[in-house]
């Protein structure tokens, strides 16, 4: 965190940015950056950050011109995080109404937003991407996930005009209709990101609080933990959209730890053994104690599933699941 100004102040030579890093540098903002989450200096561990050295600008002609896209993308969020955040100004809209013949009322409601201060949306307007720019948070035109609408300034100072009780004209009024959407299928990105955030579902806020910073593997295994089991014809991956999907042979095996070690499955085994090793880091219970419980755990259910005569129930999971593959 300490060094971190050398790279900024390379990067005011960069082909791009080179204006924002010296604006960085005038505002002093890396000085507080060893208190922010973005870095800390007391983990020296595997990371997948990637930031800019501020060096070797003498091969830019010779780049494509993806590496030069690729280039200017990583630029634009490592120098973003030395700017405020963007500040919008919101309101919220409720109207009723009295249909015609009728002695009742119907509510709507609305929430609108306008950027007011674009803080860090200032750097991330790229230079080669129509569509990369609308993500920066610039359209807007465009309904966001918590139903606030965008709009301008000219709208929303008519907005602020109105006042409870104020009478307006209803012009016309419409229904739209639609349905929800089916999760969409993990790709080998937000796979990662699952296994990595594999405890958002546990109940327990102790064992959810402890997986948060373990999940399934590290930052450095994940991927090799799904090249393992593309390998081993588990999953099986789509190389042109990249959708991870089951084997037969994946989901069988699925359907034998289940019907055998259900507790396997649930990342909540998981969440209690990371809680079990911190405590054995920071000295709460001994390594003889945990390792008890490892052992017994391992024996208790290794004579569970030799005792098990379930072959019926996973001839039924085999018919169901093969339906859906091709022999």
């Amino acid at each position: 965190a300490k060094d971190i100004h050398k790279n900024i102040r390379g990067l005011k030579n960069a082909p791009v940015c080179g204006e924002h890093a010296n604006e960085v540098l005038e505002m002093g903002s890396y000085k507080k950056i060893s208190s922010t989450k973005y870095v800390t200096d007391k983990q020296i561990t595997d990371h997948y950050a990637i930031i800019p050295t501020g060096q070797g600008f003498g091969a830019w002609n010779s780049l494509s011109q993806t590496a030069r896209k690729v280039y200017e993308i990583i630029v634009r969020r490592f120098l973003a995080v030395f700017y405020p955040p963007a500040v919008y100004q919101k309101l919220t809209l409720t109207i009723s109404m009295t249909p015609s013949g009728e002695d009742r009322k119907e509510y709507f409601f609305a929430g609108f937003k306008v950027l007011s201060d674009e803080g860090y949306l200032k750097i991330m307007q790229y230079s080669f991407s129509a569509s990369a720019n609308k993500t920066s948070g610039e359209d807007n035109n465009r309904e966001d996930g918590d139903n606030e609408i965008k709009c301008d300034q000219e709208f929303l100072k008519k907005l602020s005009g109105l006042k409870k009780g104020t009478v307006i004209s209803c012009m016309s009024l419409a229904l739209k209709e639609g349905e929800t959407s089916p999760p969409k299928r993990y790709n080998s990105g937000s796979m990662i990101l699952a296994m990595e955030n594999a405890g958002q579902l546990i109940e327990d806020d102790d064992l959810r609080a402890q997986i948060k910073g373990s999940g399934i593997g590290t930052s450095a295994t994940r991927a090799g933990i799904l090249t393992k089991l593309f390998h081993i014809k588990y999953l099986a991956l789509n190389k042109k959209t990249q959708i991870i999907t089951p084997t037969l042979q994946g989901e069988l095996i699925y359907d034998v730890v289940y019907h055998s070690i259900a507790s396997l499955l649930d990342p909540r085994l998981t969440a209690s053994w990371e809680k079990g090793l911190t405590g054995v880091a920071g000295g709460t219970i001994s390594r003889e104690e945990y390792t008890e419980k490892m052992d017994g755990f391992v024996t208790r259910h290794t004579n569970r599933v030799k005792e098990l005569n379930n072959q019926w129930v996973l001839r039924g999971c085999f018919d169901k699941a093969a339906q859906y593959y091709k022999k």
